[in-house]
């Protein structure tokens, strides 16, 4: 039979098992009526809804929904859509003008397909066969209720007389009832008491916006398998990745003038078209057609079989065709392509936040939500916009009324997701109030009032760096803590919380994983900060020691741009740190530059840290650079009785480093009541 579909036989009769609403086995079910060419197709809906079906069927690619009501009022519904099994194989006997026949047993309840089954894309690996045979053989499908007898017998019933009129004849049905229905088709069968047609059944055009929640299975991917059911679809124009400007006749446009207005429903519809025609394995080697995170970004593929389409459509397959085409869009609409480690991260968060729900590959739902948590919200918009693409389905049609279908009306299992697309707009042409900075009345004005004596700090600077240090030796005391700390498994206490990565790293146990965190001895005394090592030492040639003026502020010392050099205001001049010592408690470090002690240093960092041991009084230091500190200043920490915890500096921001790095330093305790009409925060 091969791996593309799976059939049990028996004198004259195919039965095709399925599962319902499922890409994979909408395929299976249109290669394998290609292949048999039956003289009968039955299907697993209601006889009662027979005539309703077959109208909607015959509207395909436009996706309808059948509405009725139970005898207890519950609305219930079928929808019709192209990449569901039973569907394809009403359409496929309606286009070959043979007979079709709904042979289930209305039992006025709704038609919800749960089978607690393994991923559907598994029977796409390890072949339809394999996966039917698996699933039979354990106990995951369960036991027959007496409805779903009722039913089964029913089905048998009616292929039987079916049997009698024509042969072949297939038969599609759920995976659970299969081998029962071959079964019960051997022995002594009677006509069923249903209900044989059915009042106040209405046939709606469903809306576009109701697609992605009603549908099991992504509209792109029902617009996939649509332009795939005839042939491949012709190769769709290309349009350049970094087109400059836009054409006006011979010339183009660099810059002003209207901006180019593209068609998104037609760049979207172009997109699916390519998908489509990539969508697939080879059909040697299914496993090694693996795309590299490069073939992604730069949106290349190489070209589709003459007859792709009759090989089956590979979900996977799909998703990557759907994500190089949303990273095309992407730098097309925004300028830029994702980055290679966003959809690294993107892939493996999609990867795992499937498994943890019990799927191979994740739906449609985790997919937008894990591009939106690796990349941004508008490449999430993109993707979903993308993924809701299906062309025929329009807002209004001629034939039947529309009707706007939410989950939570049908009580489907409802999550929802908020996305925020950035809107890029013009800059208005009116002027923005800033703040215009003060001049100089005459060159050397503000110099002159620079005398050098009772410098000065900028008290809203004196908070912000120390805060930034508090910041620092909490963390160190975190790190600490973290690094002493023993995960073990939970037993009678949760300790000090779940430790939710070991807990998933060793989910097969069945165990819940807790941490203990062990208490470090002593706080930090001291914070180091490297902003640059200066190693020439022309760059930071200004060091300086001063003491904080109460108990809130540490004593600080510091090397920094030259003194003077940038003066932005009357006795107020502007620096920038390239690294600087804090120890706690004040009023204790003397003037560390001029210490004989450190002359023998190599360096002004060596020297900040080195004066980091020495003067601080808890057994830890916190030292924040580039390059962590040479292995001899770890032996002396040791010999001091104490600690260096290394930091690299890129784990804080750009942004909040710069806020960091100036500072300004004033003459005179005076100069503070006017420094605020001088100093410029970036």
């Amino acid at each position: 039979m091969g791996r593309e579909w799976f059939a049990l036989r028996d004198e004259g009769l195919y039965i095709l098992p399925v599962l319902h609403e499922r890409l994979e086995f909408a395929e299976a079910v249109r290669l394998g009526l290609e292949e048999i060419r039956p003289k009968a197709v039955a299907v697993e809906l209601p006889a009662s809804l027979e005539e309703y079906v077959l109208r909607a069927v015959a509207r395909l690619p436009k996706v309808s929904v059948i509405l009725y009501e139970s005898s207890r009022g519950e609305p219930l519904y079928i929808p019709i859509a192209p990449a569901d099994p039973l569907v394809e194989g009403v359409r496929w006997a309606l286009e070959k003008g043979i007979k079709v026949s709904c042979v289930d047993v209305d039992i006025d309840a709704p038609l919800m397909w749960q089978e607690r089954l393994p991923d559907p894309y598994a029977a796409a690996r390890i072949g339809h066969e394999a996966y039917f045979r698996k699933v039979t053989e354990s106990d995951l499908l369960d036991r027959a209720s007496p409805l779903d007898r009722l039913r089964e017998r029913g089905m048998a019933f009616r292929v039987r007389r079916l049997l009698c009129e024509a042969s072949p004849v297939v038969l599609i049905c759920g995976m659970a009832h299969a081998q029962r229905i071959m079964a019960d088709l051997k022995g002594p069968l009677a006509e069923p008491m249903d209900r044989r047609e059915r009042k106040a059944v209405q046939v709606f055009h469903l809306h576009p916006d109701s697609m992605a929640e009603i549908l099991s299975e992504p509209p792109i991917f029902h617009a996939m398998f649509e332009l795939r059911r005839k042939g491949l679809p012709p190769e769709p124009p290309e349009e350049p990745l970094d087109s400059v400007g836009r054409p006006a006749g011979n010339l183009r446009v660099l810059d002003g003038g209207a901006e180019r207005i593209r068609d998104e429903a037609k760049l979207r519809n172009d997109a699916l078209v390519w998908c489509a025609r990539r969508c697939h394995f080879p059909r040697e080697g299914l496993g090694d057609a693996a795309m590299n995170f490069q073939e992604i970004l730069e949106a290349g593929a190489p070209l589709p079989l003459r007859e792709g389409h009759m090989v089956p459509m590979d979900r996977q397959m799909a998703m990557w065709r759907w994500l190089q085409r949303t990273c095309r869009i992407y730098k097309l609409k925004y300028g830029s392509l994702p980055e290679r480690w966003q959809v690294h991260t993107l892939m493996r968060f999609a990867r795992n936040y499937a498994l943890v729900d019990g799927r191979l590959v994740p739906d449609f739902f985790q997919w937008v939500a894990s591009a939106k948590a690796c990349v941004d919200e508008n490449f999430a918009y993109e993707l979903w916009e993308l993924g809701c693409t299906y062309p025929w389905q329009k807002e209004l049609a001629e034939d039947l009324p529309t009707t706007r279908i939410t989950g939570e009306d049908l009580w489907l299992g409802v999550r929802r997701l908020r996305i925020r697309p950035r809107l890029f707009k013009k800059r208005r042409a009116v002027p923005f109030p800033v703040r215009k900075r003060r001049k100089e009345s005459r060159p050397g004005e503000w110099a002159e009032a620079f005398r050098g004596d009772a410098l000065c700090s900028y008290p809203p600077e004196d908070i912000l760096i120390e805060r930034f240090g508090s910041y620092l030796k909490e963390k160190g005391v975190r790190l600490l803590s973290e690094e002493r700390s023993r995960v073990e498994p939970f037993t009678s206490s949760l300790l000090d919380g779940i430790d939710i990565r070991e807990t998933l790293r060793n989910w097969h146990e069945g165990r819940i994983y807790v941490r203990d965190l062990r208490k470090v001895r002593g706080g930090v005394g001291a914070v180091v900060v490297i902003f640059d090592p200066d190693e020439t030492g022309e760059k930071y040639p200004y060091r300086m020691t001063w003491h904080g003026e109460h108990d809130q502020e540490s004593d600080m010392a510091f090397y920094s741009t030259p003194l003077g050099e940038n003066i932005v205001g009357p006795g107020i001049s502007r620096c920038e740190y390239g690294g600087f010592v804090m120890t706690y408690p004040p009023r204790r470090m003397a003037d560390i530059w001029r210490d004989p002690a450190y002359r023998i240093l190599e360096s002004k960092p060596e020297i900040l840290l080195v004066a980091a041991l020495d003067y601080t009084l808890e057994p830890n230091v916190v030292y924040v650079a580039s390059r962590p500190p040479r292995a001899w200043l770890h032996s002396l920490a040791a010999k001091m009785g104490c600690r260096i915890i290394y930091i690299p500096i890129g784990q804080f921001s750009s942004s909040t480093l710069r806020k960091l790095r100036v500072f300004h330093v004033l003459s005179g305790y005076d100069k503070r009541t006017i420094a605020k009409e001088y100093i410029h925060k970036e």
